[in-house]
C-alpha cells in the first residue's frame, strides 16, 4: 500500500512538472514573438500573454488548474516584493497622501459603488454584491506595474499607480476577509467591529513586515556574501507573507512593508553596490518569470460558455466599476491637491482612472469564495469577464491614451539619452582602467591598441550625445535629474558606510534633497 502511494505521488509530481514546463515553454515562446514579428512590439508583453492564453482557451487547451492558493501563496509574494523593492521611499513619501487616499478611501468607494450598481440593476443580493465589490476593488499590481514598465510611462504616474496598487491590494484582501462571511450567514455586518478588525489586519501586516525587513537588513550587514543575501531576500518575501497570515494579519501588507524596508534601507546599510545590482537583477528575472506564467494562465482559464451566460451582469459591473473609479480618482485627487498640494494634473488623473486594471488578485479572491455560497459560479464568471475587459480593452488602449494626452512625448528620447550616457560612462571607466593598469605578460602596444578602439567608440557616443542635445533641448533636464539622483545616492551610500563601520547606530535621514530643492527654487 505504501509503495502504491509513493508511486502515485511520484506520478503526480511528474505530471505537475510536465505541466509547468509546458506553461513555461509557451510563455517564453511568446516572449520571442516581438523579436521575430515587429508588429507584436506594439502590444505590451503581458497583454500578449493574455491573448495567447485566450487562444488556447478557445481550442480548450488547459495548461494547468489556476487555484487561489497558487496565486496568493506562490505567485503574489515575489511580485509584490519586487515592486516594493524598486519603489523609492522618497517618491512614495512625496505622494503618500494621494496614495493613501486612493488605497484606503478609494477601495471603500469602489466596494460600495460597485455593490450598489450590481444590486440595483441585477437580482444579486446586497451582501453578495458587496463581496463582488471587494473582489474587484484591487487594482492588481501585477497588471499595473508590468504594463507601465512596458509602456515607459512617466515616473510620477508610475509611482502613483505602483504605490496605490501595492497598498490597495492589501486593503482589498482585508475587505474581502471582512465581508465573505456575511452572505453565508456566518456573521452580520458591524461597522465598529469591521473597523477594529481592519486595523488589526493592517497593523499585524505592518508589524511583521517591519520586523522581517529590519531583521534581514541588520543580518546582511554582518557579512558580504551576494548569493546568501539574495537568498535571504527571497526567504523574507515568502516568510513575511506566511508569518503575517499565520498571525492573523494581511500577508500582502507584510510583504510590501518588508520589500520597502529592504529596498530602501537594508540594501543601503547591508549590501555593497555590486550586491545590490545582483539582488535587483535576480528580482527583475523572478518578476519576469512569474509574470509570464500568471498572465498566460489568466487568459487560459477563461470559460467562454460561462461568460456568455452572465454577459448582462458583466456589462453592469464594468460600467459600475468605471464610474466608481472615476469618482474615486478625480474626487480624491482634487481633495489631495487641495490639502497636500499634490499637483496631480487632470491628464495624470485620467491615466490613473483608466489604468486601474484588475488581474490575478481579483481572480484569486473570486476562486476563494466558498463553494457553499449560492451564486459562486456567477461571481467567478463576472470577475473573469471584468478582468478580461480591463486587461484587453483598458490595457491595450492605455498607450494610445498616454499618447493622446501627450504624456509619452519625450519618453523615447529620455530612454535613448540615458542609455547613451550609461554607455559613455562605462567606456570611460574601461579606458581609465586600460590607461592605469598594466600587466608584465601583456605588451604595452596591445594596451594602446585596445585603448584606441575604446576611444574611437567613445568619440561616436560623444557625437550621439551632442546630436541628441541639439535635436532635443529637453535632454538638459534629463541630465540635471540624473545628476540629482547620483548626488542623493552618494549621500545615502555615505551614511550606510558609517553604519557598516559601526560609527552610527542608524542611517541618518537624508536632507540633501531639501537643499537641492531650495537651490532649484532660488535659481528659478
Amino acid at each position: 500500500m505504501a509503495m502504491e502511494t509513493i508511486a502515485d505521488n511520484g506520478a503526480a509530481i511528474e505530471e505537475n512538472l510536465k505541466q509547468f514546463l509546458l506553461v513555461l515553454s509557451v510563455s517564453l515562446s511568446v516572449a520571442t514573438l516581438p523579436q521575430i514579428i515587429s508588429w507584436f512590439r506594439t502590444i505590451p508583453y503581458t497583454l500578449l500573454l493574455v491573448i495567447v492564453g485566450l487562444g488556447l482557451a478557445v481550442v480548450d487547451v488547459r495548461l494547468v488548474s489556476l487555484s487561489p492558493g497558487l496565486i496568493l501563496s506562490i505567485f503574489l509574494p515575489p511580485l509584490l516584493f519586487e515592486a516594493a523593492w524598486n519603489l523609492k521611499w522618497s517618491n512614495l513619501k512625496r505622494d503618500l497622501v494621494p496614495i493613501t487616499l486612493f488605497a484606503v478611501v478609494g477601495v471603500i468607494i469602489s466596494v460600495v459603488g460597485v455593490a450598489l450598481g450590481i444590486h440595483q440593476f441585477t437580482e444579486i443580493s446586497l451582501s453578495v454584491a458587496l463581496l463582488m465589490g471587494a473582489i474587484l476593488s484591487a487594482t492588481d499590481p501585477v497588471s499595473v506595474v508590468a504594463l507601465l514598465r512596458e509602456l515607459g510611462a512617466p515616473k510620477r504616474i508610475s509611482n502613483l499607480m505602483e504605490g496605490e496598487s501595492l497598498f490597495n491590494d492589501g486593503v482589498a484582501v482585508v475587505a474581502f476577509s471582512l465581508l465573505v462571511g456575511i452572505p453565508l450567514g456566518l456573521e452580520e455586518f458591524n461597522l465598529q467591529v469591521s473597523i477594529v478588525r481592519f486595523f488589526i489586519f493592517v497593523g499585524v501586516g505592518l508589524g511583521v513586515g517591519g520586523l522581517v525587513g529590519f531583521g534581514i537588513s541588520y543580518l546582511t550587514q554582518r557579512f558580504d556574501l551576494p548569493l546568501v543575501e539574495q537568498s535571504l531576500t527571497l526567504i523574507s518575501a515568502y516568510g513575511a507573507y506566511i508569518i503575517t497570515e499565520e498571525c492573523g494579519g494581511s500577508g500582502v501588507i507584510g510583504v510590501v512593508t518588508c520589500g520597502l524596508i529592504l529596498g530602501n534601507f537594508g540594501s543601503r546599510i547591508g549590501m555593497n553596490p555590486r550586491t545590490r545590482v545582483v539582488v535587483s537583477e535576480f528580482w527583475e528575472f523572478l518578476a519576469f518569470f512569474v509574470n509570464s506564467i500568471v498572465f498566460l494562465l489568466i487568459g487560459d482559464q477563461i470559460r467562454f460558455a460561462s461568460l456568455g451566460e452572465n454577459l448582462d451582469t458583466i456589462a453592469i459591473t464594468i460600467l459600475a466599476m468605471i464610474i466608481t473609479r472615476a469618482i474615486a480618482i478625480y474626487g480624491l485627487a482634487s481633495f489631495s491637491n487641495r490639502i497636500a498640494q499634490s499637483n496631480i494634473g487632470l491628464r495624470e488623473q485620467t491615466v490613473l482612472w483608466w489604468g486601474g486594471l484588475r488581474g490575478s488578485v481579483s481572480i484569486a479572491l473570486a476562486l476563494s469564495v466558498p463553494i457553499t455560497l449560492n451564486g459562486r459560479e456567477e461571481i467567478i464568471a463576472t470577475v473573469f469577464g471584468v478582468v478580461l475587459f480591463t486587461l484587453l480593452v483598458q490595457g491595450l488602449t492605455t498607450k494610445p491614451l498616454l499618447e493622446f494626452l501627450k504624456l509619452l512625448g519625450d519618453e523615447p528620447q529620455r530612454r535613448r539619452y540615458i542609455e547613451t550616457i550609461a554607455r559613455r560612462v562605462a567606456l570611460k571607466r574601461v579606458l581609465e582602467h586600460l590607461q592605469t593598469q598594466s600587466r608584465p605578460e601583456i605588451e604595452p602596444e596591445f594596451y594602446r591598441y585596445q585603448a584606441a578602439l575604446v576611444q574611437g567608440q567613445l568619440k561616436d557616443l560623444e557625437d550621439q550625445v551632442s546630436e541628441l542635445r541639439q535635436q532635443h533641448p529637453e535632454t538638459r533636464e534629463y541630465a540635471i535629474e540624473r545628476l540629482r539622483e547620483e548626488l542623493l545616492a552618494i549621500e545615502a551610500d555615505t551614511y550606510a558606510e558609517f553604519v557598516r563601520a559601526g560609527q552610527l547606530n542608524n542611517e541618518l535621514s537624508p536632507f540633501l534633497q531639501e537643499v537641492l530643492h531650495d537651490g532649484a527654487e532660488k535659481v528659478d
